[in-house]
């Protein structure tokens, strides 16, 4: 469990890096596009005004789809986010639970007080055994199926224990579901991060497509001609020899 929880904690900020270069790169394309480049620099060649409106058209249609695709994306990270913090609460309530647990464990050694067997006794110990099942479902520890066993006895819940060795029952039940909870919400969280991931890369795609749609309007740059370079002669009085330079 340490493991996985290590992977995870060294995971998480390499995909939000990821994430957030994939956002600059949207709104970079965005930004382009916005820009017109077109308006300020005059087209040496123009193309056919039919095939301009295309390219303009598609450029548009991309860009908004580039856009549509970057909140979606954002959408996903923030519902990632919000995974990853469930799952944080999930393993600080399972890794409390555990230690209770293993607390009360470390007394399972000790002799269990002797009291007399005896209906009222029995009696005594079936009450403890459901208020404090009640007040672990209150609590939240306690899932309302899991009381329904401990009142149906049922599932290895055994009212006629010690209310000692029902305490221990009780922590390791607490302790059971807490993992289980744990597992669920860190798999829920997974597939919310492969769900980023997937929405991440789509907006990277579009925010491409868009920037290349973008340079297709861009005009060419008037190229200008070269003019034939004037050499000046060398006189005599600004020339001088190598070895002159250099005694």
């Amino acid at each position: 469990m340490n493991t996985v929880l290590h992977e995870f904690l060294i995971d998480v900020p390499r995909a939000t890096a990821i994430w957030s270069a994939l956002l600059v790169l949207a709104l970079t394309t965005l930004t382009v596009l916005a820009a017109r480049p077109e308006r300020d620099q005059p087209a040496a060649e123009p193309p056919p005004v039919d095939e301009t409106a295309d390219l303009r058209r598609y450029a548009e249609e991309v860009a908004v789809a580039a856009a549509g695709a970057a909140q979606t994306a954002r959408r996903r990270r923030d519902a990632w986010l919000t995974a990853q913090e469930e799952a944080d609460r999930a393993w600080q309530a399972y890794d409390e639970a555990e230690t209770a647990a293993r607390r009360l464990t470390a007394t399972a050694a000790l002799p269990t007080p002797r009291t007399a067997r005896t209906p009222a006794e029995y009696a005594a110990r079936e009450r403890w055994l459901h208020q404090a099942a009640v007040a672990a479902h209150w609590r939240g520890d306690l899932s309302a199926r899991q009381l329904g066993d401990v009142f149906g006895h049922r599932d290895g819940w055994d009212a006629r224990l010690h209310p000692v060795e029902q305490e221990i029952v009780l922590t390791r039940a607490v302790r059971d579901g807490k993992l289980a909870a744990y597992r669920a919400a860190a798999a829920a969280e997974r597939a919310a991060w492969r769900d980023a991931e997937v929405a991440a890369e789509a907006a990277r795609t579009l925010a491409a497509e868009a920037y290349g749609a973008a340079e297709s309007l861009r005009p060419a740059p008037r190229t200008k001609p070269r003019t034939a370079f004037a050499r000046r002669p060398v006189t005599a009085a600004r020339w001088r020899p190598a070895r002159a330079l250099f005694p």
